[in-house]
This record gives C-alpha cells, sequence and structure tokens, in this order.
C-alpha cells in the first residue's frame, strides 16, 4: 500500500473551471479601462491646449489655428500655439478668430461608441452639442 500525494484529476479541473470563469469576469474589467485612460488623455490635452492657447493670446491678442513644436506669432489664425499632443491623439481646430476657438481630439485606437472629445472659448460654438461649458473640454 503506497501513500501518493497530490491532488486529483477532478481536484485540478475544478480549479481550472473556477479560474476561468474569475478571468471572463475580469478580462472585460481591464479592456474597459484602456478605453477610459485613452478618453482620459484626450480630455488632457484639451485642457492643456486651453491654457496653451490663453498663453498665446496673452502674447498676439488673437488664438492660434495650428499647433506645433515651437510658438510661431500670428493673426487671424495663422499663428501657431507651442504643443504637443499625446500619443495617437490628434486635435483638430475650428472657428478660430480673435474672439474665440474650438478643438477637437480623436484617437484612432479607441473602439467604443465614445470616439472625440471637444472644447470651445470664447465666442466660436462648440462642436457638439454635448459641450456645454467653456473650456472644459467632454466626450461624445
Amino acid at each position: 500500500m503506497s501513500n501518493r500525494k497530490g491532488f486529483t484529476l477532478i481536484e485540478l479541473l475544478i480549479v481550472v473551471v473556477i479560474i476561468g470563469i474569475l478571468a471572463a469576469i475580469a478580462i472585460p474589467k481591464f479592456a474597459n479601462t484602456k478605453e477610459k485612460a485613452v478618453l482620459a488623455s484626450m480630455k488632457s490635452d484639451l485642457r492643456n491646449m486651453v491654457t496653451a492657447q490663453e498663453g498665446f493670446f496673452s502674447d498676439n491678442q488673437d488664438y492660434a489655428g495650428l499647433y506645433g513644436a515651437a510658438q510661431v506669432n500670428g493673426t487671424g489664425g495663422a499663428g501657431t500655439v507651442a504643443f504637443g499632443p499625446s500619443t495617437n491623439n490628434t486635435l483638430t481646430f475650428s472657428n478660430v478668430t480673435a474672439a474665440g476657438w474650438a478643438a477637437e481630439a480623436t484617437n484612432l485606437t479607441l473602439q467604443g461608441a465614445i470616439q472625440t472629445c471637444g472644447v470651445f472659448v470664447g465666442a466660436a460654438a462648440a462642436p457638439n452639442a454635448a459641450i456645454t461649458n467653456e473650456g472644459a473640454p467632454a466626450c461624445y
């Protein structure tokens, strides 16, 4: 009579099934976290753009219509504000005048229902009805 220690096949299968059930619950939660992080980076870029544009306005009494590595002064939306968006984020300006501006941020890696964020400042029209407060980014 030998004294064998260890787990039976049934016990191992039960453990594998339990781990599988836990993984099936946890993995979708982590996938959603990445989408939220990308949306947060887009909102952060738009908030930082508001700050950069206000600095540009202080120098030029006008807002910039472009962004790049260095500030290039100009009026009528022809200037370039010194700003670089986060990885995979793209910013697009619209309605740029001396009285205000609007911008949208997009990221092609997003696959959920929400894929664009926007912000407006001053007299510029908001790029989407979801944006209700001036200078406060919203996603839609």
